[in-house]
């Protein structure tokens, strides 16, 4: 995508969960959350309904032509959201598998140097401000955007026109960093935003390179 001037962006709105840290054991551990959660629903063994969360993830991809979150999967086979969370707040426990990444820290505190940072997370807000906190980046950050703020998981243009409105930040002004594209970033740069893809942490470190350091002209590519 055409590259636009580093002066132009005000805000970087982050996801969290695989972009901000990745680790596939955690994740792992929120599919097995989400199948205890469905499993109980359903009245169902946990072998059954992970052949039916991924049967149903697959037509779900099929019928819209992209990859379904989690969140979606689990409504659509009658899960009701708020349960659903409540469920991972009791059962997961971030603090056994992440541990702080002192490279994120660093670049996050150069970027909070020029930029407000916020996080847009589908996660809830206690288990995003749990993990924020363990892995010490927590105060880096003007604001945080959860699930339970209103309910509307990504990607929603509502919720995103509302994030835009809370922040003060114009669409040309805000970078909106994810590794999902379809799930972070694609409605983000349908409103006129600036978006970066980041599917492990070298990628993320890059931003601070693609940003620069003045006004050089920024490349956000990868999407």
């Amino acid at each position: 995508m055409p590259g636009l001037p580093s002066e132009n962006i005000r805000g970087i709105i982050f996801d969290l969960d695989g972009t901000l840290y990745t680790c596939e054991a955690f994740a792992d551990t929120i599919q097995d959350a989400a199948l205890t959660y469905m499993a109980g629903l359903l009245g169902i063994r946990q072998t059954e309904a992970c052949q039916l969360m991924a049967d149903t993830r697959q037509r779900l991809a099929q019928e819209n032509g992209t990859l379904p979150t989690l969140s979606a999967v689990c409504v659509e086979l009658g899960g009701d959201i708020r349960e659903l969370h409540r469920c991972f707040t009791a059962l997961l426990q971030p603090e056994e598998y992440l541990r702080p990444d002192e490279r994120v820290t660093t670049l996050l505190r150069r970027l909070a140097q020029r930029f407000s940072l916020y996080v847009y997370t589908n996660n809830n807000r206690a288990l995003a401000t749990r993990i924020l906190t363990h892995l010490g980046l927590m105060d880096l950050f003007q604001g945080l955007f959860a699930i339970d703020d209103a309910w509307l998981a990504k990607p929603d243009e509502r919720a995103l026109a509302d994030i835009l409105a809370k922040t003060g930040l114009a669409p040309a002004e805000a970078l909106f960093v994810g590794d999902r594209y379809d799930v972070d970033l694609r409605v983000p740069e349908q409103f006129g935003c600036v978006v970066y893809l980041s599917r492990k942490v070298d990628q993320l470190l890059r931003l601070d390179e693609l940003l620069g350091r003045d006004t050089e002209q920024m490349q956000i590519g990868g999407v």
